[in-house]
């Protein structure tokens, strides 16, 4: 590097933020991601072993994608080139191609391409680099905040080792903003910053596993105090001054990527947990970040049927309720409404045996041969169907004293609907015993059942036909 280009990164490394400023320069500084640069872990023993082979980074913000890539750049002997996808086109990436073929063949030199935010390359672009990749000329290194699965041409992410990146902890970003108060050289140690023990928690929380926030607002923290110049008495950053610094916190969700899916996915599997805690928590976080309410009404409904069902029959009408006052009042009251109703899901005894009945019906239907109504279930009012025998033999079970027949309904011996012993359900499943007990009792097809009355209950009329039991009753 010449004089003048090392003056050139020097005064360009003077004007750069803070967070820019504070890239790791080892990998013994780099913070976070010890799952893979750890000491002894898969990545780190691949650059001290310069083996470089195509890698995705994906993860939040400000978890340590670029300056990673960085550090890699000043580790392997191969030539180094960064992009970002958002500024360059197919044509800029063929010349990259064109030299790095050139450099390897001229030189015996490989490059380490890394392509910065590669979701936003299309894909064509993604296409062109598919060839040289899978050759070996270039070692492509992409940087993304989207899941690669969806994001990527699949013919990439097979050719390549994915690094998943966490947020970065608590303890790691107070140590990251501790070292960058006392750092002369890159950091704020000009300033004697002396910082409490408040205001490092709270920009550790605050900044939600984000470095670049957490950084940024420090920055900030220490150059709105006076005139922006060192003072000989120092700087003091305390909580009022970094709460105004980072004001709101930052909540890593994006409404098309996976923390949609992952949050809803929780908050799902919280209800039928019977976690009313961790239910309403994934609500609220999915409310603060701008998610639609009436999506996650949907799934509330959804899981009403799925995983109560008829274990408390009360909860599709709360859920539905539900739906509907939240399309009706809109946000913010519809929190109340929601968290309401996620609560009493949570809070009912569960069943999915609804579920499983109406999947294995549907499977048999896609796969197995087709069963034809039975003649005597088949519809009578339409032209010419009972010329055509349509509704012959059917017995009216209101007839019968008990109210139930023997008779045929599917044609063909199978058993879908199988009751829990949970809740409403195990008052179901003690009626459907006691009817098919009856009615094998019956006899052959067609005799009415005699005067009987279900096993247990304290009057004649069916159990089914009474109101379910108070779902804060003894079935809980």
């Amino acid at each position: 590097m010449s004089l003048f280009d090392e003056q050139h990164r020097r005064n360009r490394e003077r004007v750069a933020p803070l967070p820019a400023r504070m890239r790791p320069r080892t990998l013994d500084e780099f913070v976070g991601q010890r799952h893979f640069i750890g000491e002894g872990k898969l990545l780190r023993r691949t650059l001290q072993a310069d083996r470089l082979a195509s890698m995705l980074f994906y993860g939040p913000p400000g978890t340590g994608k670029t300056s990673l890539a960085r550090l890699i750049a000043e580790l392997t002997k191969a030539h180094f080139v960064e992009v970002n996808a958002a500024a360059i086109g197919v044509k800029e990436i063929r010349d990259i191609l064109a030299q790095a073929r050139q450099r390897l063949e001229m030189e015996g030199r490989r490059t380490v391409l890394f392509v910065d935010e590669l979701h936003r390359f299309n894909k064509a672009q993604q296409d062109v680099l598919l060839g040289d990749v899978e050759d070996g000329i270039v070692i492509l290194i992409g940087a993304t905040t989207e899941n690669p699965f969806f994001a990527v041409n699949s013919p990439l992410v097979s050719r390549s080792q994915i690094f998943q990146f966490e947020p970065l902890s608590i303890d790691d970003i107070q140590s990251l903003v501790r070292r960058a108060a006392s750092d002369v050289e890159c950091g704020l140690g000009r300033w004697r910053v002396t910082l409490t023990e408040e205001a490092v928690a709270h920009l550790a929380v605050t900044c939600d596993g984000d470095a670049r926030r957490a950084l940024a607002a420090l920055e900030i923290a220490v150059l709105s105090q006076g005139d922006g110049q060192p003072r000989a008495e120092g700087v003091t950053v305390d909580l009022p001054v970094v709460e105004e610094s980072i004001q709101r916190k930052a909540i890593q969700y994006d409404a098309a990527g996976d923390a949609h899916y992952d949050a809803i996915s929780a908050m799902i599997k919280s209800i039928r947990g019977s976690d009313p805690d961790a239910a309403v928590y994934w609500i609220a976080r999915m409310l603060e970040a701008g998610e639609d309410p009436r999506f996650i009404a949907r799934r509330i409904v959804i899981a009403a049927s799925e995983d109560i069902g008829n274990a408390d029959p009360i909860g599709l009408v709360v859920a539905q309720a539900a739906a509907d006052a939240t399309n009706m009042v809109g946000v913010p009251e519809c929190q109340l409404i929601l968290a309401q109703a996620a609560i009493y899901l949570a809070c009912a005894p569960k069943s999915n045996a609804s579920a499983n009945a109406i999947w294995e019906a549907s499977k048999d239907v896609r796969e197995g041969r087709t069963i034809p109504v039975p003649k005597h279930l088949k519809a009578t009012g339409y032209g010419g169907a009972k010329r055509l025998g349509a509704g012959e033999g059917y017995l009216y079970p209101h007839d019968a004293e008990a109210g139930i027949v023997k008779q045929e309904y599917l044609g063909v011996a199978k058993t879908y609907y199988v009751p829990t012993q949970r809740g409403a359900e195990k008052r179901l499943g003690e009626y459907l015993a006691w009817v098919r007990r009856s009615l094998d009792e019956a006899g052959a097809a067609g005799k009415k059942q005699e005067s009987t009355s279900f096993e247990g209950a304290e009057r004649q009329d069916p159990p089914a036909t009474k109101a379910p039991r108070d779902p804060g009753g003894a079935d809980r």
